[in-house]
């Protein structure tokens, strides 16, 4: 893989229902693709699971969210990781009612003035 994690790339190395955030700010930007199954210096360490991962995550997405994702697995040798494909949409996207933007490497929750200006502009 890539030796760095950038604006629209996340590497993690398990799934947690946390990182819909993410997905959730990506949506909100320019999209990007979140890789399950990597840890942090984008080596394959592989995913448990991946099957049962590939069947639930674009349920899972799609009822927090709305939206629907590519969702892919792929293998390296013998290790198997996940890529979620998301897209970016032309309106704004919320995760269980707050929106998040994803800003340089990190997922940003918008609040105040920043929600208003994003949401009607």
């Amino acid at each position: 893989m890539e030796n760095q994690e950038k604006h629209n790339i996340e590497w993690k190395a398990v799934w947690k229902d946390e990182y819909l955030v993410g997905i959730c700010a990506f949506a909100n930007a320019q999209g990007g693709k979140f890789f399950i199954g990597i840890d942090d210096n984008g080596e394959i360490i592989g995913v448990e699971n991946s099957k049962k991962l590939l069947e639930s995550l674009p349920s899972k997405i799609r009822d927090s969210m709305g939206i629907v994702v590519n969702v892919n697995l792929h293998k390296k040798d013998s290790l198997e990781y996940i890529e979620i494909d998301v897209p970016s949409y032309p309106i704004a996207i919320s995760c269980k009612g707050n929106y998040y933007y994803r800003s340089g490497s990190t997922s940003q929750k918008l609040t105040g003035i920043e929600l208003e200006k994003f949401y009607f502009t």
